[in-house]
């Protein structure tokens, strides 16, 4: 990775020389300014203490505190003079004199649900000389914080749709912690992106085949091993395929009888003809899977999700397969139980996933069918890079902003009000920024002093390139899904 003093973007490079003559600090606030999503006011804060660890202390330190001074600053020349910038250097190599990076943030706790518009943390130099840091590392900080939150709020209310319908059904609790299964990483930009959006996801659930994600929040978050996530055995179509087309039986009898005589075994299901595996494989595999201890589940993974796992009603022929779908032809094959709310409960030997193409409203609209079916909607949902990378920074306006200043001595209030602006998106808050709590909810007050920064909602969690006030995973999850 290349040294942390390149990580901003180009114009940033001289902004030390263009604000006034005399600024001795730069305020800024980490803020959700909009929603692009309907009904999602709130914003999950997340990531802000990996990123700390991570970067503003061990990366800063590695990469160029620790770094012979020469080598440091000439890293940096060359690479600004080579993109044709024309700069000096002074400033880089009096910051590595001092031997850390001076900055001050203050933040709300990871895992609390932000309202729109309220900031999650605020930062502030420590050092008159270095007041241009502040802002310096914004770039960097937003391209691995926005994702974090973003994912970490889509999850949530992913299980949000789940709890609900669970509640309604009378299912087993234990149940949503698994039924979002996190599928993404393949297609997320990297395998670090992938972590830290993996981590998100784990915030609300436990299900996870992203294993860079554990490892995330075994590291940086105080994680148990054997508590933060896992997943199952599972098949995939080379698998099927190699088993070939016409012993396709024999390849379900081997997994689920020789390979996972017990425990649960994914299978997936799509591979040639799926409505023939409920037709003819299962029911002649009928009595080995109920001998079994554990679950067999079953995976489509193509056609509309929806109609696949609830069956499609436009269908002429009522009677088939397709027209039933999954669930109502596990009823019919394996039974179950009906709860005291008198909702059906599939046999513990079968199981259900499905994991392509899942949206929040095909996921809702899954739930709403299968309870009006009166089904306990017990079918897990792997959600994917469709859900986990068809965002951007601007879902949730993510942006970090300065409020104040000091300039010889004296604050300055600054903000931004474009006339420009489409619905206010942009307008800042104005002054030195605190969140405090009105009938459980954080709210916005601007225009105060550093004392009541120090003193409202927010804790320290960073100094002089040191952090402070660790949270763990279990105080986050705690806070995530109790709201």
């Amino acid at each position: 990775m290349s040294s942390p003093m390149k990580r901003t973007d180009a114009y940033k490079l001289d902004h030390r020389q263009q604000y006034p003559s005399g600024t001795e600090m730069v305020f800024s606030n980490w803020t959700a300014r909009g929603s692009r999503l309907p009904g999602v006011n709130k914003v999950v804060f997340f990531g802000l203490q990996a990123y700390l660890l991570k970067t503003l202390h061990a990366e800063w330190k590695r990469d160029f505190f620790d770094m012979p001074r020469d080598v440091a600053v000439n890293s940096y020349k060359y690479r600004i003079e080579n993109a044709g910038i024309n700069i000096d250097y002074d400033h880089v190599g009096a910051l590595h004199d001092l031997g850390y990076l001076p900055l001050e943030i203050w933040a709300l706790p990871e895992g609390a649900a932000v309202p729109i518009g309220v900031p999650m943390f605020v930062m502030w130099n420590t050092h008159p000389e270095f007041f241009w840091v502040t802002n310096y590392i914004e770039t960097d900080l937003s391209a691995n914080l926005w994702g974090p939150c973003t994912s970490a709020t889509i999850a949530k209310e992913y299980r949000k749709i789940f709890e609900y319908a669970r509640k309604i059904t009378g299912g087993p609790e234990w149940f949503t912690d698994y039924q979002g299964h996190d599928f993404s990483y393949r297609g997320m930009m990297g395998t670090e992106a992938a972590a830290m959006s993996g981590a998100a996801h784990l915030l609300s659930f436990n299900g996870t085949d992203t294993l860079p994600a554990i490892d995330f929040l075994e590291k940086y978050y105080h994680g148990e091993a054997k508590d933060i996530g896992g997943s199952v055995p599972a098949t995939e179509h080379s698998v099927m395929c190699m088993g070939t087309q016409n012993n396709e039986i024999e390849t379900y009898r081997r997994l689920i009888t020789e390979v996972y005589p017990k425990g649960i075994v994914s299978i997936v299901s799509d591979t040639w003809d799926y409505w023939n595996v409920w037709t003819n494989i299962l029911p002649a595999l009928k009595d080995d899977i109920m001998q079994r201890n554990g679950k067999v589940v079953i995976r489509p993974d193509s056609g509309d999700p929806v109609d696949i796992i609830c069956g499609d009603y436009k269908l002429y022929d009522k009677t088939s397969p397709a027209a039933k779908g999954s669930f109502q032809m596990a009823w019919e094959l394996f039974g179950g139980t009906k709860n005291a709310l008198g909702y059906k409960e599939l046999d513990p030997h079968i199981g259900l996933i499905y994991g392509d193409s899942i949206t929040l409203d095909r996921a809702r609209a899954i739930c709403q069918r299968l309870v009006a079916q009166g089904f306990v909607p017990s079918v897990v949902l792997g959600i994917g890079s469709y859900t986990y990378q068809y965002v951007t920074r601007d879902t949730f306006g993510f942006a970090l902003k300065s409020t104040a200043g000091i300039v010889d001595g004296k604050v300055r209030e600054i903000f931004k009000a474009p006339k420009t602006d489409v619905g206010g998106v942009k307008k800042s808050a104005r002054g030195f920024t605190a969140v405090y709590k009105h009938d459980r909810e954080f709210v916005l007050k601007d225009g105060l002093d550093l004392d009541a920064v120090r003193s409202c909602e927010f804790i320290r969690v960073f100094k002089d390139g040191e952090p402070h006030a660790r949270c763990n995973l279990a105080h986050i999850r705690e806070e995530v899904r109790s709201g």
